[in-house]
């Protein structure tokens, strides 16, 4: 089944899944704005994001071995996921607070900000979790790692939807001679 239509000229497609913040049908039909941290014109930030990603994801899947098995191992991984993350994610933060400030496009969007404001709850979350857990690592993992790690994995989710949004509804960080200005 196709999920996309085209606008009355037929000359490009759009999403038909609503937004879930707001929508500027001009930003369909323009070609997009691009990255200002990029190489040959790819955009860093996506490729950035996937590790401290996987990584908190992968914290979170650990926590739940740990409180499962009581494995020591466990409890290991965790703290050193949950840091891999916190540090790869600072590294992503840097590259897609660039397109937050340089971009103007980013800063009138609502989903610019929830993405901004997620990501920033998601950092401290992490880094609070792993100052828990850093002087032991095992004690302090259920209740409050396992609830923080489970909070986290939700913003991180929502998070990545709204960077969705930026990229595929609003056309920013991609390809493109577009204006860094609304729109």
């Amino acid at each position: 089944m196709e999920t996309t239509e085209t606008t009355q000229t037929g000359s490009t497609p759009f999403p038909n899944i609503p937004p879930v913040i707001e929508s500027n049908d001009s930003e369909y039909r323009d070609t997009g704005v691009p990255s200002t941290v990029a190489i040959a014109g790819h955009p860093l930030h996506p490729l950035s994001v996937i590790f401290p990603i996987a990584f908190l994801a992968a914290a979170l899947g650990s926590d739940i071995g740990y409180w499962l098995t009581g494995d020591f191992f466990w409890a290991r991984a965790s703290l050193w996921l949950i840091g891999l993350g916190l540090g790869g994610g600072i590294l992503a933060s840097a590259i897609g607070l660039s397109d937050f400030v340089k971009i103007e496009r980013v800063r009138k969007r609502t989903a610019g900000w929830t993405h901004l404001i997620l990501n920033v709850s998601i950092l401290v979350l992490s880094l609070v979790n792993f100052l828990l857990r850093l002087g032991d690592a095992e004690s302090r993992i259920v209740p409050w790692g396992l609830l923080i790690s489970l909070v986290v994995g939700t913003l991180t989710s929502a998070s990545g939807w709204f960077g969705a949004e930026l990229s595929y509804r609003h056309k920013i960080g991609v390809v493109g001679g577009g204006s860094r200005r609304y729109p």
